[in-house]
Parts: structure tokens; sequence; C-alpha cells
């Protein structure tokens, strides 16, 4: 009956013409119909999937149908061809308008009646910039295909259908359908589905660094139901069908099913899919069936190359662009006229003049000539110098020894090469708060469990010591562990020590050198195990609890736990234990081989029997035996803890020994007793909290005092130390790394993993072999991830769920009437506990169980199977699973995380909003914990005004936004009316208290549709800053957009992991912190920094130089350009505007090309209008800069007006000198080149706000190239410029001192209007460079000392200089040698 109903439901949905929507896979155990599958598969194969057959296998003939139109795996990343590169180059670079501007002008020149040049002079700038843009593409394009040719002739073992064998074969010869086997460390060629490990739990491990940057592993399994595993793997017999999704780029997913002869449908998901480029690690051997290969596999299609955004300079400099083809238009056009009204007037001319041609046709033919003469105005190098000098801008910001990591061994990256100068303008700044202002280094605090507060003072005053030893340190961190009343909100930070090195890191990895690399994977064997999170100190009062079992016949007294508490204590450390994704490891064995596990202290039988005489949950009991200790560790002291009770093994009964124990398992006991007997005590009353904590405070301070390095030390374990000590754990959160480490201080142990098991210690049990059925995974609309076990003693099917409060704390049981009262009192209790953890700044995870009978095992198991075998909407109907089963939890208790801010981070917020830059933080965690942090970092000042928007409907929503808005208003005008006391020198938020809004999700979410939209930004406008809580990606990317779109603001996004990628892409400048959230948030950024504090350098020193550098360069080309075009125009007045020039072509044309092309670039790249400690010191000066800002439309039409002012003085001044005399043509156009030359020069000299011996330098070598042309050109060219003779001309010129007087005039009157304006500039703001000339001497010389330092220290490591960012220090090799 049920086939049937299936049956129906395909045949329904095949009729109504949509084969392709919801479609479900029939279950394991219903084998498909194969007719109708047989009928259908036609239509399921076009469109959204793709079939796989293999290559050598019994469907061959179906193969050589599918594999037609799959691509091969050879790659090709280069653009051009060796035959076609010239063409094709050509094609691309014309599409550019400047180019085919300069084409249209190079081609006008050759047509007689309006040819101003000799043609082939004006094909010279066309042809350089050509020739510069295609020999650099030439070099790109020759190291792409290097790179192809290495990457496609890598050999890999393929299997050989002739041969029977695997062969070695390229890369590039592997084909979809292939069998390709793998050994460890090497790197997978294709993307594969897994088929056989030589694991026999069909497990292997991945690095996916050389794909998102991780260098944690990652565990893939072969697909579920293939009996494969432990026997060799034979491809020719291989009889399945695969059909998975078309081509993606989606690194998360991959969906499909696999089809066996029998009709039986298997689902396949990502964790069966092997990725290109990723590497094989702790795996012996693999095999895997290609589905994607070459540019269809996932890597090659996320591997987009450098982003490119537009920069609102960029979008400034088009439209001056224009303004500079009208200014062209209307020159040409006064030459037209005034030639047609010239020939027209013209009355017996002494000279030849073409009378047969009309006026007005003469005016046309001029116009076009004037065209080709005033070329120029359109700067066509101007975009190439932009580049050059972005590239320059970049070159400095990425050898900033201050935005270097020396822990991290990590500088910034530049990802996008063109927004630099966007970094000057940013008003807004959205920030993500954890691993972005805080460390992401989680550190276990404290618990609740069964309603009860453990808070661990023990451990408290270990993170104290940690925080001491911090102190003595050259940097500090900060530790949110401040204590916020709910009334004062007064908030003190502690520092803390830093943690050990991050997995997360990107670092320099050499080849060459065997001790950095040995480094790097021993860092990698300790994802999140810093000292500080391994070494907990657990609570005397929970320890005593569990010690209870340590004389379990003993009369009850009032501190007797109850077996109902016991049962939470034990399944609360469980989940700990086993709800996660951690994998383990030892130095001395790879990750995928599990330890045998120990047999336990008591057999099974007897474990039931005990917990049915004293009435205990299964796991509740817990013994005191312990492995050996590690002196001076807090290890040391929990294993004291744990035995305060009778030694040796639990027996309820005089008998020691067991049925079920192995021979000579009490001997082994014995000896191991021996060996732990100085940290055991001896049996007394035992279960006394206070001598507990007695015993805890002695041995800590007496460890303390003993260690010679520190309070805490950890020294030489003894060769017979226990295997637990040596486990190391890898985990994809810092999370999941503290809550394991927590559980294993408590003796509760998660020793191996494998992908159907897990392999768990637990005190007075010993190992057990948990039995694990599903694993469903964090998201972010669940908030909370859940695993399915079989239970080892009773056999119950448990789901053990960990998240969020606010999902947990709703999805709790209330139904059973008579545990009600004690499920309430627990909820209440927990709840209180969250709330004084989160105003403490404690992140906050809630732990719930739920078993589930086998009827309703089954029934969910039946409906997750067609989920996962579902290829289209599985992502939903997985999450409806999930749901499905996560309902009616029994909440066991709630983990408080300690999470550390970074260093600096208060005072980089304090400079940004002194600067002008709104602060937003947009969070995901609670409230009071963003409240507390936002107070912590001094987004908050205890004087600011809260306004807290948390509604329950969105009429609420809307009428409570118009009641907020209406009070900060009345707040604000309060605020002008008050007399401004003190304000000269005060921090614009000492003394006026300001508003803060802080909105929780919900609210958010109604607060960003349309109808409110407008109220909720004109309150946050008028915020300080806003602090969203519980907040999601998408409300993130909104609430970016919003601001940026509505208010026209720059915006810039930074964030550490992959929830706060899509708010970094919709921000006009994204940065990404490389933390210990994996990488997804560097490779989405257009810039990578790794600590929130160089957010500071980066945005007022750094982008206050690139927009100032730029904006001034392009106004000096602008400038430059018009200016000598200028000269040519006024020549018009003087020559009948015939189109006639006072200047041999080449000069002309060469004048702008390279005489002047050079001075700008180094102006654009080593130019600081402040010194660095300047604009720290003074952040006021970034937002001074932007009110006033340099590239605006005034401006430009200011520099065009003095360029104009400047080029009568050049033309005139020497036209008057030399009127009646008999000087020619190329005799008057001398000296109005050279002191031309000497104006421009000269300009940028006194724009210039730095100067070297770099600009010294490319000055003298720009004057020497064109007297050096010139005078060659006049002594050796005789017939180089037709009609005109050159010959002689120059050093005639240069000859006479009128020539020099002339320049000297002209230059001088023409910059004198310039150097009046810097005079009074300079005088007005004489106190910011008088106080900034000083602190920069001083800082010079600190900032060239640390250079030295740094570059002597990295000499070894071949790594590149880093270089001053500022170019005044001058360094030189001799002074790093001596």
């Amino acid at each position: 009956m049920e086939r049937l109903h299936w049956v129906r439901h395909r045949c329904r949905t095949l009729l109504a013409g949509n084969p392709e929507g919801d479609w479900y896979s029939s279950p394991n155990d219903l084998p498909n119909k194969s007719f109708l599958d047989a009928h259908c598969s036609s239509h399921r194969v076009r469109g959204k999937r793709r079939s796989v057959f293999a290559r050598h296998g019994p469907h061959r003939h179906e193969y050589d149908t599918f594999s037609k139109s799959y691509k091969g795996n050879a790659i090709r990343t280069t653009k051009y061809r060796l035959l076609t590169f010239i063409p094709m180059n050509l094609f691309q670079q014309f599409h550019r308008a400047a180019n085919l501007y300069f084409l249209f002008l190079a081609l006008l020149n050759w047509v007689p009646a309006v040819e101003a040049f000799q043609k082939e002079i004006t094909m010279i700038p066309l042809l350089v910039v050509l020739a510069v843009i295609a020999i650099k593409d030439a070099l790109e394009d020759y190291r792409r295909y290097l790179f192809d040719r290495k990457v496609n002739n890598n050999v890999a073992r393929v299997f050989s259908g002739k041969q029977k064998a695997y062969n070695d074969q390229c890369w590039k010869d592997v084909r979809v359908g292939d069998f390709v086997r793998l050994s460890c460390n090497e790197i997978i060629p294709a993307d594969m589905l897994l088929l056989y490990s030589s694991d026999p739990r069909g497990v292997c491990y991945i690095e996916t660094a050389n794909l998102d940057g991780e260098t944690n592993l990652k565990q893939r399994q072969v697909v579920s139901d293939l009996t494969l595993q432990g026997e060799e793997f034979t491809p020719e017999s291989f009889p399945s069908r695969i059909e998975c999704e078309n081509p993606n780029n989606d690194l998360s997913r991959f969906r499909g099913y696999m089809e066996h002869p029998s009709g039986v449908r298997v689902g396949l998901h990502n964790s069966n899919l092997l990725l290109r480029s990723c590497t094989i690690r702790n795996t012996e051997t693999v095999v895997g069936i290609v589905v994607y290969a070459g540019h269809e596999t996932k890597a090659m299609m996320n591997n987009s190359g450098p982003r490119y955004k537009r920069s609102q300079l960029e979008k400034r400099l088009n439209t001056d662009i224009l303004w500079c083809v009208v200014l062209l238009i209307i020159m040409c056009l006064t030459s037209a006229v005034g030639h047609g009204l010239w020939l027209k007037n013209l009355k017996d001319p002494v000279f030849g003049v073409n009378t047969d041609t009309s006026p007005a046709l003469a005016g046309f033919y001029v116009f076009w000539t004037m065209i080709i003469v005033l070329q120029v105005l359109i700067p066509i190098s101007l975009y190439v110098s932009i580049e050059i000098v972005k590239l320059g801008q970049i070159y400095f910001i990425h050898n900033d020894l201050d935005l270097y990591n020396e822990q991290l061994d990590s500088r910034i990256q530049c990802r996008a090469l063109n927004i630099t100068e966007d970094l000057g303008q940013i008003q807004y700044l959205f920030s993500d708060k954890t691993g972005t202002l805080t460390e992401n280094k989680m550190v276990f605090c404290r618990c609740s469990i069964y309603g009860v507060e453990y808070p661990h003072v023990e451990n408290a005053r270990r993170l104290e010591v940690y925080e001491a030893e911090k102190n003595k340190a050259a940097d500090h961190s900060v530790t949110l562990r401040s204590g916020c009343s709910a009334k004062s909100r007064s908030c003190r930070s502690l520092s803390c020590n830093r943690s050990s090195l991050s997995l997360h890191t990107l670092t320099a990895e050499s080849e060459e050198e065997d001790e950095q690399l040995s480094n790097q994977i021993q860092a990698r064997t300790s994802a999140f195990c810093s000292r500080m999170a391994k070494e907990v100190v657990p609570d005397p009062e929970l320890v005593r609890k569990l010690n209870w079992f340590s004389s379990p016949l003993k009369e009850a007294s009032s501190g007797t736990p109850s077996s109902l508490e016991l049962a939470y204590i034990t399944d609360f450390f469980l989940a700990l234990t086993i709800c996660n994704s951690v994998v383990v490891s030892s130095p001395s064995q790879p990750r995928h081989v599990v330890p045998e596990a120990r047999t336990p202290l008591k057999s099974l039988e007897e474990i039931k029997l005990m917990f049915q005489r004293f009435s205990f949950s299964p796991f509740s009991a817990l013994s005191t035996f312990s492995p050996p200790q590690i002196r001076g560790s807090p290890r040391n002291f929990t294993s004291r803890l744990f035995t305060r009770g009778k030694t040796g093994s639990f027996s309820p009964t005089a008998n020691n020994t067991t049925d079920g124990s192995e021979p000579g398992r009490d001997s082994d006991i014995e000896t191991h007793k021996l060996r732990c007997n100085l940290d055991f005590s001896a049996p007394g009353e035992g279960g006394n909290a206070a001598q507990v904590e007695d015993d805890i405070k002695k041995n800590y301070i007496k460890d303390a005092k003993t260690s010679p390095d520190g309070p805490i030390q950890e020294v030489e374990v003894d060769s017979d130390s226990d295997v637990d000590d040596e486990l190391l754990y890898e985990a994809e959160s810092p999370d999941e790394a503290a809550l394991v480490h927590a559980a294993r201080a408590y003796r509760c142990t998660l020793r191996g993993r494998s992908a159907e098991s897990l392999l768990v210690d637990l005190p007075g049990i010993g190992s057990l072999a948990v039995q694990l059925l599903h694993i469903l995974p964090f998201d972010s609309n669940r908030k909370r991830m859940s695993v399915v076990v079989r239970h080892p003693l009773t056999g119950q099917v448990v789901v053990y769920t960990k998240g969020a409060d606010s999902v947990i704390m709703d999805l709790a049981e209330t139904s059973k009437e008579h545990a009600q009262e004690i499920h309430s009192h627990i909820k209440d209790q927990t709840q209180k506990h969250l709330d004084s953890y989160a105003r403490e700044g404690l992140r906050t995870l809630c732990i719930a169980k739920k078993v589930l009978e086998e009827e309703e095992y089954e029934a969910w198991l039946k409906r997750h199977l067609m989920a996962e075998s579902s290829i289209e909407n599985r992502e939903e109907l997985l999450l409806d699973s999930a749901q499905r089963l996560e309902t009616n939890l029994t909440l066991l208790g709630t983990t408080g995380i300690v999470d550390r801010l970074q260093e600096d981070v208060p005072e980089t917020i304090e400079v940004l909003q002194r600067a002008g830059i709104k602060v937003w933080v947009l969070t995901g965690d609670k409230q009071e914990t963003a409240i507390n942090i936002a107070y912590a970092c001094k987004l908050l000042r205890p004087n600011d005004r809260l306004l807290t928007a948390n509604c329950g409907s969105k009429d609420a929503c809307a009428a409570f936004l118009k009641e907020l808005k209406l009070e900060v208003q009345r707040g604000q005008d309060g605020l002008t009316e008050a007399p401004a006391a003190g304000a000269h020198g005060e921090s614009f938020s000492g003394s006026l208290s300001s508003f803060i809004l802080v909105i929780d999700g919900q609210t958010l979410d109604w607060a960003l549709q349309e109808e409110l939209k407008s109220d909720f930004l004109e309150l946050s406008r008028r915020c300080k800053a806003v602090i969203c809580c519980r907040s999601t990606p998408l409300q993130k990317s909104e609430v970016v957009r919003l601001i940026r779109d509505q208010l026209g603001v720059m915006t810039l996004a930074v964030g550490d992991g992959a929830n706060d990628v899509s708010m970094i892409q919709m921000a006009d400048v994204g940065i990404g912190i490389s933390g210990q959230e994996g990488m997804q948030a560097v490779m989405s950024s257009d810039f990578a920094i790794s600590r929130f504090k160089h957010l500071s350098k980066l945005l007022l020193v750094h982008g206050h130089w690139c927009y100032s550098r730029l904006a001034n360069m392009i106004l000096y080309f602008f400038y430059k350009n018009v200016m000598y075009v200028n000269l040519l125009f006024w020549y018009q007045f003087v020559c009948g505007f015939s189109g006639s020039v006072m200047t041999n072509s080449w000069v002309l044309i060469l004048f702008n090309l390279i005489f002047t092309s050079v001075p700008p670039l180094i102006y654009g790249i080593l130019d600081q209008d402040m010194p660095a400690e300047t604009l720290k010191g003074i952040p006021e000066l970034y937002q001074a800069a932007q009110t006033s800002k340099i590239y605006v439309p005034h401006m430009f039409w200011i520099t065009v007006l003095d360029a104009f002012y400047q080029s009568l003085v050049c033309f005139f001044i020497p036209y008057f000198a030399l009127t009646g005399s008999d000087v020619g043509i190329l005799s008057f156009g001398s000296p109005i080149n050279a002191s031309a030359l000497f104006i421009i020069l000269l300009h940028q000299v006194i724009e210039s706000h730095t100067l070297t011996w770099i600009h010294a330098l490319v000055l003298l070598l720009s004057g020497g190239s064109y007297f050096g042309f010139v005078l060659l050109f006049s002594v050796s060219c005789v017939t180089c410029s037709p009609p005109t003779n050159p010959l002689g001309v120059e050093t005639l010129q240069m000859s006479q001192p009128l020539f020099y007087i002339i320049c000297a005039v002209t230059t001088f009157t023409a910059l004198l209007p310039r150097m009046l304006f810097r005079a009074v500039h300079s005088t007005v703001h004489r106190t910011v460079a008088l106080n900034s000339s000083h602190v920069e001497k001083v800082e010079s010389e600190n900032y060239r000392k640390r250079m030295l330092r740094w570059n002597l220290s990295h000499h070894r490591v071949n790594r590149l200089p880093v270089c001053a960012d500022n170019p005044s220090l001058e360094p030189s090799t001799a002074s790093v040698v001596s």
C-alpha cells in the first residue's frame, strides 16, 4: 500500500507537468519502479541534472551517450593563444572608449584635407599605450600558461579498462566517469564522489586550504550502503548510476543520488564529495568516481580573480572627462568659426591661400584639424597612470609594519585594487561582534544544570592569573568580564592572556624551511586548543555531587543530590562531549585511527543493575578513578577533586571483581593506583564542598609558587602518562572546543570519532562506543545543532541538542503534567542564569535532550531519508526534517563562555568616532551580551541614553519607532540650547550624552519593511550608534543596503565569518578579518586584516593619504593638459585659426606622454599632506578632509581656470617680448615650451607636501630629458618635422640671454597666484603644521628603527623587506648592513 501511494504521487507530479519540482526518491526499504524511472529519465537528465556512468563498467553505452557534453579535466586560464594574441588583445583594448577615440584621431590625420601632423607622429601616443598594455597582458598570460601547464601535467592514478589496473595519467586526460585512486597527501584532481576508503569505517580526511584557506581537516565519508569497505574495490564491476545537480559554485552543497541495479536509491550530499585542489590527509587510500571535471569543478567555478569595484573618485573622473570633451568641442568650434570669418574678411593676402575653398568648408576642415591638434586635452594616459598609482599605494599599505601581525605572521591583504581612495571617505562602519571586536577564542567560564548554577570560582581565579601574566607582556587583551548591574550598566574590563596561535591564519609557507613547516603542522593539530581553553578548573560543588558515587552505600544526607539531578548532570556532560563535530587526534596517532576502547571498569550488566538498585539514570554514576597527573597544571587539581572518596573500582558489593572483567584487569588497576597514589586522597567523610574548595586553593597556590616560569606551567609528562593527556581536538568553531575541554575537565572525554560511532570515556565506566545515527548540523535558521545516538546502555534513541537560548527555551517541553512543576522550575532558574551570564558578557548555549520511541524514530527516519535523496528543495526538506525532530526537548542546562575583547578595540572605536565615523554593531548574540560588550569597547558611555526596541508586533514597532524618534528629537533640541562649555579640545562624547539604539532581530525585521523603513532610518541617523541584536546574515546586508542607498553615504563592513559575507559584499568597502571562523569573509572582502585595531591606521592614515594623493594627482593631470593645450589654442588667434602650431610635432606629442608623465606618478604614490602620527593623533582631520573634499566639481573648475591663467601668461609674455623681431615660428615656440615645462614641474613642487630625493631626481630627469631631446633634435634633425626645419633653432635660442629672461619672468608670473594662495593657506593652518613637524621627526626615527629590526629579523627567511609607509625616511641598504 505504501508503494502504491508513492507511485501515485510520482504519476501525479509527472502528469502535472512539473517533473523537476519537489522530487522525492523512494525510501531505501522500497525498491523503485524501474519501469517508471526508465520512461521518465529523459526528463530528469535535462535541465538541472546530469547523469554519470562509470567509464569502464557495465554501462559503457550510456557513458558514451552522456559524456559527450561533459568537459575534460584540462584547465585553461589564459586569455590568448600565440597566434591570436595580437588581434584578440587589440580587440579587447579597443573596448575602451579612450583608445577608440585616439584611433579615430590617428585615422583622421590620414585625411589630407584635415592633416595636422605627419601621419606617423599621430600614431605614437596610441601605439605607446597599446604596446605597454599588450606587454603587461602578455606577461600575465604567460604566467597563467606556465601555471596551467604545471597543473595539467600533474599525475594521478586512473583506472584503465584495458589493463584492469590503475595507471599514472595526467590530470588533463581525466574524464567524468573515471575512477581515480589517491593516497595520503595527494591533491584531488577533480570533483569526485567517494566510493572507497582504506579506513574500515569508510571515512577520509581532506584539507581545504587551497580552496578556502582553512587548514583544519574536514571529514568525508563513503556513500552509504556501499558494501565495499574492507575489501578490494573493483571499478569494472561498478554497476550504479549517479544522478546529481549540474555544476555550480556552491562549495557547501552537493545534491543527488546513486541508483543501484535493484532500483534502490541512496542520497548523496556534500560529505560524499571530494573537491578538486583539496588534499587527502591521514588516509592511506581512497577511490572516487569523477562527477565534475576541469572548468566544471567547484574550485574552478569559484576562481573569479580579483574583485572589481568602481570607486566614487572614478565615477567623478568620468564626469570631468566629459567636461573636457565639451571644452575641446568649444575650442574647435571657436577655431572653425574664426578661420571662416578670417578667410571671409581677408583682402589681398601676401601669402598663399586656397581661395577655391569656401570659408564654411574651410572652417569645417579646421574643426577636425583642431580636434587632432588639441587631442592632448583628453588625457589618454590618465587611466593608466591611475592604475600605476594605485598599485604603488597598495604596495606601501601591504608593507606597512604597523599593519603586520607578528604573532600570526600575517600582513594586510589588498584584494580589490581600485578602491583604495574610498578608504578615506568612510562615514558608516558596520561591524560584527564575535571574532571582529572579540578574539573568538572561547574559554569555559561557568554553567547551570538542573536549574542550579555552578559559578566555577577557581576557574575565574585561573583566568585572573592569566590576566596578571599578560599584564607583564607588551601587548594586552581585554577580557569581557565586566560586572554590570542592570541599573548602572557600569563596566570594568580586565586584561587577559592571549591564546595560542590560531589555526585559521594565512601564513607564508616556505617549502624550503622544514622548521617553519613543522611548526605549521603542529599548529594544525591544536585548533582552538589554547592553554586557557584546555585547563578548566572544575567547580567544587559539582565535583562533590559527581563524587557522591564514590561512597554510594553511605546514608543519604541533606546534601545528597537526587537521582534526577544526577541524571541531568551526566546527560549534560555527555551532550557536551558528543554533540559536536570535533575530530580527535594525538601527536603519535593520525586522526582516522581511533584508540582501542578500554574495557569498562564494570560490566554493562553490573552497571545496569546498579542503576536499577539506586534508581539512577544511565551515565549518572561516576567514580573516583583518574589518570596520572601533570604537576603544576589545573588538571592536577581536577584529578584530586575526583579522588575525594574511596580509591579503586566501584562496586555496590564487597566483592571488587566482576564476571565481565578481563583476566588481569585488577592487577592493571592496582598498578595504575600505585602510580597515582600521591594524587589520591584517603577515604574519609568526603563530599564536603568546603573541604574540596580548600584543597583547590592550597594546591593551586602551591603549584603557582613552585612554578619557575609563572603561576601556571605545564611540565614534561611522565612516560607512563595516560593517553588522555595527549588527545588533541580539532574543532570547526571555538565554542565546540571550549565545551569539549570543559567536559574533559570532569573526566567525560571524547577519545575517538568515526562516521558511525563515537568513543567516549566516562568516569567509573571507562570507554564506551556510542552509535552515531545522525548529525543535524548547525545552521543560521535553526540556530542549533543536534546529534541522534543510540544509548550504549539502554539502547534507546536519544537526541542531544545544543543551541541559542532563544530557540532552545521555546522548544523545551511543558506537556507532562507530573513533571511540569519541575520543568517549569528548571526553565525559570535557567532563564535567570542566562540573563545573568548575558549581563556579564558571556556567550550562552543551552543544552537539551529528547528520548525517542522506536516507532517515532522509524517514522522520522523514513522522511529524513526521502529528504536526503531529494535533489530539488533538499535544503528545505532537511530543515523541515530537523525541526520535526527537535521538539518537546528536555532542558538540561546552559553554559557561559567568555570571549575576550581584542587588544586596543576600545581605543580604535573611540578614534573612529572622533573621526566622524558612525559605528554600528550587527550581531547575532543576545541583547544583554551585546550591550555589555558595547560598554566594554567604549561604544557606549555611562552617560549615554540607551533606547531599546523590543516589539511584539508590527503595529507596536511602528508606534514605538515614532515615539523614540520624538524622544531623540527633544533630547537633541535640549542639547543645542544648552551652553557648550568646555567643548574645545574635548571628545565629542566626553561630557554630552548621546542616544544609542539597541534593536532586536524581530523588531529589525519589521523596521526594514517598506512602511517603517523611513522612520527607522530617521531614528538611526540621529543616534550616535546602533546595536542590532539577534540579527541574521540577510538582515545585516539589508541594513547596510538601507544606509548606503537611502543616505548616500560611504559604508564599510567588517567581519570574520561566513555569516558576514553578505554584509561585506553589500558595503562600498568590505574588510575581512582572518580570525577563527575560516576564510570565507577574507575571500569575499576587498581588504583583509588580522586585528580590528588595524582599522584606525588603514582608514585614518592610508585612507586619508590615498584619497588626497589620487585626487590631487587627477586635478594635476587636468591642469597640465589644459594648460599646455591652451598654448596651442592662443596661437590660433595670431595665425588665422589655421590649425598651425608654434612647435615641432615631436615635442608636441612627447610633451605630455614622456616629459611630464612621471612626476605625477611619484606625486600620487609618495605625497603626504599630513604625517602619519598627526593623522592618528588628531582623528578629526579625517572628517575635515571629507567636509572639504579635494576632488569636487568646483575644484575641477578652479583648476581649469588656473590652467587658463597660466597658459595666458606663458603665451603672451613671450609673444610681447618677441614682437617686432624676426624670429621664426619655431624660435617663437621655443621659450613658450621651456616656460611651460618649468611652470608645470614647479607647480607640482608647490602642490607637493612631501619632497624627497626621489621627487628631486624625477624632476631633474623630466627637465633633462626635454632639453636633451630638443637639443639633439635641433642638432641632428633636418627633415624630421616638415614643412618646418628645426635645425639649429634650439641651440641658437638657448645661447641668447633673452631666452632665459623670458622663461624666468614667465614662470614667476604664472606661479605667483598659486604661491600666494599656498602661503596664506599655510599661515591659517600653521598650528597643525607646527605640531606635526616635531612629532614627525620623533616618530620617523622610531619607525626607522622598527623597520630595521623587522628586516634584520626576517632576513633569514627570504621574505620581502617591509618598506616604510613614510617615503621621507629613505631607508638604504647601507644602513641595514651597518
